[in-house]
């Protein structure tokens, strides 16, 4: 079993869900997060570091799915993610080493 965790622009994140749902998976959690890179946050001096003052907003997107499935939803999301432009996001595959417990 693997987790799936895509971070996404906030406005693609909804096309993003309702293809993967259309698809038939359902073991999706989504959160909103904010974070940095190279898409030219604003930078400001303090104390001779460099810190970011615009933290951008994002959306997490976690999918558990089995092996076989990983390649169709990293698929789904490129396909209704990608625009071409930095910041567009960030997809991982993690390996599920253990299920504790389903409830």
């Amino acid at each position: 079993m693997k987790q799936v965790i895509a971070i996404v622009k906030p406005f693609l994140a909804e096309r993003v869900l309702d293809q993967l749902v259309r698809q038939g998976f359902s073991d999706i959690t989504v959160r909103e997060v904010r974070g940095y890179g190279r898409q030219k946050s604003y930078l400001s001096e303090y104390r001779e570091n460099d810190y970011s003052v615009v933290f951008l907003p994002k959306v997490e997107i976690c999918v558990w799915a089995e092996d076989g499935q990983v390649k169709s939803i990293t698929e789904t999301i490129i396909e209704n993610c990608r625009t071409g432009r930095m910041g567009d996001g960030k997809v991982f595959c993690v390996d599920i080493v253990d299920r504790v417990a389903e409830f």
